[in-house]
């Protein structure tokens, strides 16, 4: 992966966005397109949080396994909870609890001292925890008082300051009504009076880095008896609603379309929000809101519902099931569930692994956490990047990353005396979409012409070159060589007789 400071690049319908510094061995994002070793699940990952340097997992397993190994061997009892070890990605012995039912959320504290779950269990470790507790991640130990009873499914998880904000499917916590969201004190566990009143399930939730307000998503059309349909922004005391001009990024339901909101990252002056959508070209993109004012900042109309936002090292990264954005690829492209994207313009970033959808009518990516510069991401798939990996990945700005692909075979022309010309399809890097190509002349691999090419799996132009030096009248054989900066990578030879 070489130096690629790329400026608004569009090319043949390639549009990319302005990307940060990077120092060696990092793409724009810093993070290579190569997944690190993790190991896997033997169902569904839904919640994840990094805090004091492990990965803490919950979801529908009950097992995990190593890297590598294939389902059914090798299985470590985990049920619906584990952590791994943020650097290397081995299975931490310590955090090792029984839960009756499964984990919907996990989030850290901001000092990384506590992670909190929440989800369908009602007991952990035959203590009586219904669907929220917390663990000290020091000792892996659950916290005594963090036990709220809570009435139903916890599914979303989100801190600010001493209070720790929850929506899902309930009616009570504590015997009180607190319809499908609520808040508890992190420092007694109390239930506060933060009570926005959804009439409908409460899928995401996050406040704002200022602690200023408290952004929730889901499938409600009211809060506190005011219409606010899928999205809102309320106060961090009481609940109230306040003004969300951008909430008119996701259209009202229809007969034909029902759009919601299933995910909400906020970083610094904005937030950001992942929908999904019922029907053909229904609203699946995201879109970004400035925190201070409510204002809509961009909306990206990317078809196939977006499940999972996180920050990483100055990108969005988003879990999806893309398979149209406009301006970049259509339908026929393939569908692609692991993108970057500007935060600034919503415009796609160079990095572009993958995962498949898991087993029939599954999604893929379901949520993401980022440590710093790398991401986490867990959801139902059974494959990265073509090789088997279950349930979790990891990507790291460790190594060289991905290598282009290798060139193919040039098609060779004498435009003139003395004159080759060479052809070839671009190739594709995973973590570069700007790549050199060298026309390499003989066994002795003379170079004899240079060009760089953007390209990206969308957009796979020719690339041309020319040798102008060709001895005339002799018989000479070519081929392409591609680099990113750290691989070289050489396609084979063809043969012309020079005119």
């Amino acid at each position: 992966m070489g130096a690629r400071l790329f400026v608004a690049l569009g090319i043949g319908g390639l549009v990319l966005g302005v990307l940060p510094p990077e120092p060696a061995h990092s793409t724009g994002a810093r993070l290579t397109a190569v997944a690190a070793a993790s190991w896997q699940t033997d169902a569904s990952v839904l919640g994840l949080a990094v805090a004091n340097g492990k990965v803490y997992v919950g979801g529908r397993f009950t097992t995990v396994r190593p890297p590598g190994a294939p389902p059914g061997t090798r299985e470590v009892t985990r049920t619906y909870l584990a952590a791994f070890d943020e650097r290397t990605g081995a299975l931490d012995a310590a955090m090792n609890h029984d839960l009756n039912g499964f984990v919907w959320a996990v989030v850290a504290s901001p000092d990384g001292s506590r992670v909190y779950v929440g989800g369908d269990f009602t007991r952990v470790d035959g203590l009586v925890r219904n669907r929220l507790a917390a663990f000290d991640t020091a000792t892996g130990r659950l916290v005594a008082n963090i036990a709220p009873r809570v009435s139903y499914r916890v599914k979303a998880l989100a801190i600010g300051g001493t209070s720790l904000y929850f929506g899902g499917s309930f009616g009570l916590v504590n015997g009180v009504t607190r319809n499908r969201a609520a808040a508890i004190s992190t420092v007694t566990g109390a239930l506060l009076p933060w009570n926005p009143d959804a009439d409908d399930d409460v899928y995401a939730i996050d406040v704002a880095d200022d602690n200023s307000r408290v952004y929730l998503g889901g499938t409600f059309a009211t809060l506190r008896g005011r219409s606010r349909w899928a999205v809102a922004s309320v106060n961090t005391t009481i609940g109230v609603l306040l003004p969300f001009p951008a909430a008119s990024a996701v259209p009202l339901p229809s007969s034909t379309c029902v759009s919601r909101v299933k995910d909400i990252e906020t970083s610094g002056s904005r937030v950001f929000f992942a929908d999904a959508g019922d029907g053909r070209g229904c609203f699946d993109g995201t879109w970004a809101a400035d925190v201070a004012t409510g204002k809509l900042l961009w909306k990206s109309n990317c078809l196939g519902a977006t499940e999972a936002l996180a920050m990483v090292d100055g990108w969005l990264f988003k879990g999806s099931h893309a398979h149209s954005c406009p301006g970049t690829f259509a339908d026929g492209s393939g569908t692609h569930f692991l993108l970057l994207q500007n935060p600034a313009t919503g415009a796609l970033g160079p990095w572009f692994p993958n995962t498949n959808g898991g087993p029939p009518t599954l999604v893929g990516p379901l949520v993401a956490a980022g440590g710093g510069s790398d991401l986490w991401v867990g959801g139902d798939f059974t494959e990265v990047n073509g090789a088997g990996q279950q349930g979790l990945t990891r990507f790291t700005n460790f190594g060289p990353g991905a290598a282009p692909l290798r060139p193919a075979v040039p098609t060779l022309s004498r435009p003139a005396i003395g004159q080759v010309r060479a052809t070839v399809r671009a190739s594709l890097d995973n973590d570069d979409v700007r790549l050199t190509y060298r026309l390499l002349r003989g066994t002795a691999n003379t170079v004899v012409d240079t060009t760089r090419v953007s390209s990206a799996f969308w957009y796979r132009p020719n690339v041309t070159l020319t040798d102008t030096t060709a001895p005339s009248r002799s018989t000479q054989a070519y081929r392409i060589e591609v680099s990113d900066g750290h691989h070289v990578v050489r396609g084979g030879y063809a043969m012309v007789t020079v005119r």
